[in-house]
């Protein structure tokens, strides 16, 4: 479910001035929602390794000391950015191992991996990738920054389970297919298919918080709406902004049971899908929803991150000012 969790949040003496230091946030009090299906590709900031396989009886992964989640930042001192740049340093080695330079929840460590020939190729035995897609919602446009959002969580990678530090990015346009519908235990999904040639922006961060970029699209100002602050917010109903076929927006109906200022800044806001529509389509929150504007009025008041996977019916938002203030960080 495309990223992707949250926190609560004069007199002047003129012989003693306190000055105390405050964050100001300089997003727009109104922004443009999205609701559109946008893939997503993440490049990350070095390669990553995903598993291994035995070559010969020999498993590098583990003869080396690395493990999966690692991200290799050299080889042979070189340092290296994509999976097509590490093996050209190896085939040009004609070498039996390599040194490696890697990172491992931010420290910097080196090792040696030995090569193992497989029918003539000289391999490492390692699984490894240089970016991860998917498809998401994009939640808002920030007309005065251009600065968008998308997800209102991070991407982590399937394999390691841990967040993708990642080097850039782009959104491009997607279109929806079908949908998988979910079932209690078991969330479905959206099915799509990535114009990635279509660019619409420039991935800069990936947070627990969503995916945030430069938007470089056309920008539709008529879909504007109010940013809602928590006090805005009220118990009831409310839509959320999503596709369920081809590129077509549209908007059903839920009802929010409660609005939190939560200590990590994630899962503010609680709601039941109440549209019948949407419950025939999907039985209610599917993967590929997240980012999903939630709107209230003539407000914008956060976007969908997370499934109740024993109730799909149910399911958690993160608070919209939550994700422009991550933006602008």
């Amino acid at each position: 479910m495309f990223f992707k969790k949250l926190k609560n949040q004069t007199l002047i003496f003129l012989l003693t001035l306190f000055i105390i230091p405050q964050t100001i946030f300089a997003y727009s009090d109104k922004v443009v929602v999205g609701g559109d299906t946008v893939g997503i590709r993440l490049n990350t900031d070095g390669i990553l390794i995903v598993g291994s396989y035995e070559i010969n009886g020999h498993n590098s992964l583990i003869e080396a000391g690395l493990k999966a989640g690692d991200v290799i930042s050299q080889i042979n001192n070189s340092e290296v950015h994509t999976v097509e740049e590490m093996a050209n340093i190896i085939t040009a080695c004609n070498c039996q191992s390599i040194k490696v330079s890697y990172l491992r929840e931010d420290k910097l460590k080196n090792t040696t991996l030995d090569l193992y020939e497989d029918n003539g190729v000289m391999k490492t035995g390692l699984y490894v990738k240089d970016s991860i897609s998917g498809v998401g919602t994009l939640t808002f446009i920030d007309p005065e920054t251009k600065l968008f959002g998308v997800l209102g969580h991070e991407i982590t990678d399937i394999n390691t389970g841990k967040i993708i530090d990642i080097k850039d990015g782009t959104i491009f346009d997607s279109k929806i297919t079908g949908v998988t519908r979910s079932d209690k235990g078991k969330p479905g999904e959206k099915n799509a298919i990535l114009y990635s040639d279509k660019a619409k922006g420039n991935v800069k961060e990936n947070t627990t918080k969503g995916i945030f970029g430069n938007y470089t699209g056309e920008i539709d100002t008529s879909k504007t709406y109010k940013v809602a602050k928590i006090d805005d917010i009220k118990i009831g109903d409310a839509t959320i902004l999503t596709v369920l076929d081809g590129v077509e927006v549209g908007e059903f109906s839920i009802k929010i049971s409660s609005v939190n200022e939560t200590k990590d800044k994630l899962k503010n806001i609680q709601f039941e899908i109440t549209d019948k529509e949407l419950l025939e389509k999907t039985n209610g929150i599917i993967q590929g929803m997240s980012g999903s504007p939630i709107l209230q009025g003539d407000y914008i008041i956060g976007a969908v991150t997370h499934v109740v996977v024993d109730d799909p019916h149910k399911g958690y938002g993160i608070l919209i000012t939550n994700m422009l203030e991550e933006a602008e960080n």
